[in-house]
C-alpha cells in the first residue's frame, strides 16, 4: 500500500482515537481530589490496539490540544494550567502509559503470544501502574497533602478498584477489535 494512504489511515485512527479519549473525559464521576472518568481505559485501549509509536502520537496530540486550550478535558479544564494543576501529572503520565502498553503488546504480537492475560497485565502495568506512580506524587505535591493513611485511602486506594476494572473490561474490547479489524494492529511478526 502507499506510504501515504497509510499515514492518512494512521492519522485518521489517531484522531479517532483522540476524540473518543475526549468523549470519554466529559462523564465524570467525582470522588476525591480527581474526577473518576472512563479515559483512563482509552488511554489502555489506544496502547493495545494503536500500539507504541501511535499511541504515544495519540496521546501527545491529546496533550497538545490540552496546551492549545482545546475543551477536552473533564470539568471543562483546559491550557496550561489543566496540566499544571492537581490532575497534571496522570494526564502527563498517559503519554508513557499508552507507549508502554502498546510496546509490550507489540512486542508479544511481534513472538505470536499475545493472549488476554498478557493485554491484562500490559494495562495494570501501563494504565494503572505507571499512571498512578506519576499522579498521585504529583497530585499529592500540587494540593500540598500529607503522605498519610487518610491522604493514601482518599487519593489513591479509593481509584484502584475502579482502574483495575477498566483494565480487566478494556481486554474483550481489544481483542474483538485486533480479530475484527487486524489491519488496525498491524505488527510485523519476528521470523
Amino acid at each position: 500500500m502507499n506510504k501515504s494512504v497509510m499515514k492518512i489511515r494512521d492519522m485518521t485512527i489517531i484522531a479517532m482515537f483522540v476524540a473518543m479519549l475526549a468523549v470519554s473525559g466529559t462523564f465524570a464521576i467525582h470522588a476525591g481530589p480527581a474526577p473518576v472518568t472512563l479515559q483512563t481505559m482509552v488511554v489502555m485501549l489506544m496502547g493495545s490496539v494503536l500500539g507504541a509509536r501511535r499511541g504515544f502520537i495519540g496521546m501527545m496530540v491529546y496533550v497538545a490540544l490540552v496546551i492549545a486550550g482545546a475543551p477536552v478535558l473533564s470539568e471543562g479544564k483546559t491550557g496550561i494550567g489543566a496540566l499544571l494543576g492537581p490532575t497534571g501529572g496522570y494526564i502527563l503520565s498517559w503519554i508513557f502509559a499508552a507507549g508502554l502498553i502498546g510496546w509490550m503488546v507489540d512486542h508479544w504480537a511481534k513472538k505470536e503470544t499475545l493472549s488476554g492475560w498478557k493485554i491484562g497485565f500490559a494495562h495494570v502495568v501501563g494504565g494503572v501502574l505507571l499512571i498512578h506512580l506519576a499522579g498521585f506524587p504529583w497530585m499529592i505535591t500540587v494540593l500540598d497533602l500529607p503522605l498519610n493513611q487518610t491522604t493514601l485511602i482518599t487519593s489513591l486506594l479509593i481509584f484502584l478498584p475502579g482502574d483495575l476494572t477498566k483494565a480487566i473490561v478494556a481486554v474483550p474490547v481489544v481483542l474483538a477489535i485486533r480479530k475484527a479489524l487486524p489491519q488496525l494492529t498491524r505488527v510485523e511478526k519476528k521470523t
